[in-house]
């Protein structure tokens, strides 16, 4: 008679050694499955979707044979993300407005005190980036990314579109002929944020003409205020324009807004005490700036805390704070010389 367990003899429960191990792994390579991802579809949201599948798919099938788990994973994610540029492509046709990508937000000084968040940013994909990849087919938008952004080769990414290699090679570089049409952000984050810093000091100081010498002509600013907004504004395009625009919003913009970086470039956080209401991220390109996008859909904005950013408070709120007992008045010090304060 076989010895089964009652009701009072539970069966073994946990995971197996091997499921451990797996488990162990897949959290040690989640990191850059979550910057593939979300460089494939520009959503955090969407890219732990992707991430959350490919565990379902690696935990349900036995892979003893695998030699590269993280180049394994890498192109499992490549696949779900694929299928699910395809399917979201169908859906965007009806998103009234703009759509732009959820930014990735972090504090303006993370790199000063966060070496692992740095490296995070280092990998980021730029929002500028991202939004010129939301013009290319999802087959080149895969190639491109997994290619020229993380280095994997013709065959590995030819068998996560089910092409050549040659096709693969094809499909990058018609990516790469559009991405390089578009203006190349300044890769010096120092003379990024002077450029984004004398645009906002103009506006503060409502000076027009200073305005307009931070902004490239052909200049475009772009807000996403989400789907339950309807139709939303359209692209303001031109440096005349789009200074008006600001001077007009500068009152209420500025007195809101706190330094950030989001993706990794210098941005500004839109919001009160209880939470953000905006993004706005800047891409400066031949010592100008080129785009201004907001990001105003409270989905895209769920996940930003302002009590994470609290470092980069607005500056009513910066000149009342006081160290805490015991911490150096410098930890805590209004930094009014910083080049992205305002």
């Amino acid at each position: 008679m076989k010895n089964e367990p009652g009701p009072e003899q539970a069966p073994p429960s946990g995971p197996t050694p091997r499921e451990a191990w797996l488990a162990d792994r897949f959290e040690a390579v989640r990191p850059h499955l979550r910057t593939v991802a979300y460089g494939m579809l520009g959503s955090r949201t969407d890219a732990e979707d992707a991430i959350q599948e490919t565990w379902l798919r690696v935990s349900r099938n036995e892979h003893r044979d695998i030699r590269d788990l993280r180049a394994w994973l890498t192109t499992v994610v490549g696949r779900i993300c694929l299928d699910m540029l395809r399917a979201r492509r169908l859906r965007r046709e009806d998103y009234p407005g703009t759509w732009l990508p959820e930014p990735i937000v972090r504090p303006a000084d993370a790199d000063a005190y966060d070496p692992e968040g740095r490296a995070v940013e280092a990998d980021a994909i730029g929002l500028a980036l991202l939004i010129v990849l939301e013009t290319l087919n999802p087959a080149e938008r895969l190639a491109f990314v997994l290619h020229d952004v993380f280095g994997m080769t013709f065959p590995e990414i030819g068998r996560v579109v089910g092409r050549s290699p040659a096709a693969a090679r094809q499909l990058a570089t018609r990516a790469r002929r559009r991405v390089r049409s578009a203006p190349q952000p300044d890769a010096d984050l120092a003379r990024q944020r002077r450029i984004v810093d004398a645009f906002l000091s103009a506006a503060r100081e409502g000076d027009f003409d200073a305005l307009l010498a931070t902004l490239d002509p052909d200049v475009s600013f772009e807000i996403d205020l989400g789907p339950a907004a309807g139709a939303g504004p359209s692209a303001v395009v031109g440096a005349e324009k789009v200074a008006r625009q600001m001077l007009a919003n500068a009152r209420v913009f500025l007195p809101m807004s706190r330094p950030v970086l989001v993706n990794g470039s210098p941005g500004r956080l839109v919001g009160d005490s209880d939470a953000p209401t905006g993004i706005a991220g800047f891409t400066v390109a031949g010592d100008r700036i080129v785009r201004i996008d907001v990001v105003a859909d409270p989905a895209k904005l769920g996940d930003v805390s302002l009590d994470l950013l609290d470092g980069a408070r607005p500056e009513a709120a910066r000149r009342t704070t006081t160290p805490p007992d015991g911490a150096s008045p410098d930890a805590t010090r209004s930094d009014t010389t910083r080049s992205d304060t305002i």
